[in-house]
């Protein structure tokens, strides 16, 4: 009797890949287009009209201030929150 082949090891489910994350530099985000990927009041589309100059120019950029194209209402959110891709896709999709 001949042994059975040897079965390539499977996962049972497939390995889930990290989030995508959207690399960027905090200096260029001013007037750039973002989605949101989960609206919330019917704002889905903003643009960057504000980054936030921090008080003594030594310290980082911390924040950018957000528009919503269709309600014109802003908000101030700490630019990094921009690279994560479960929540922002860049530009207007």
């Amino acid at each position: 009797m001949t042994p059975a082949p040897d079965k390539p090891d499977k996962p049972d489910s497939p390995a889930k890949p990290a989030p995508p994350r959207n690399p960027l530099n905090p200096k260029k985000l001013l007037l750039s287009k973002w989605t949101a990927v989960a609206p919330r009041n019917k704002e889905r589309h903003f643009l960057v009209v504000r980054v936030i100059e921090p008080d003594p120019p030594a310290v980082r950029i911390e924040q950018v201030e957000l528009q919503a194209i269709h309600s014109g209402r802003t908000r101030l959110m700490p630019w990094r929150e921009l690279t994560d891709g479960l929540q922002w896709r860049q530009g207007w999709v």
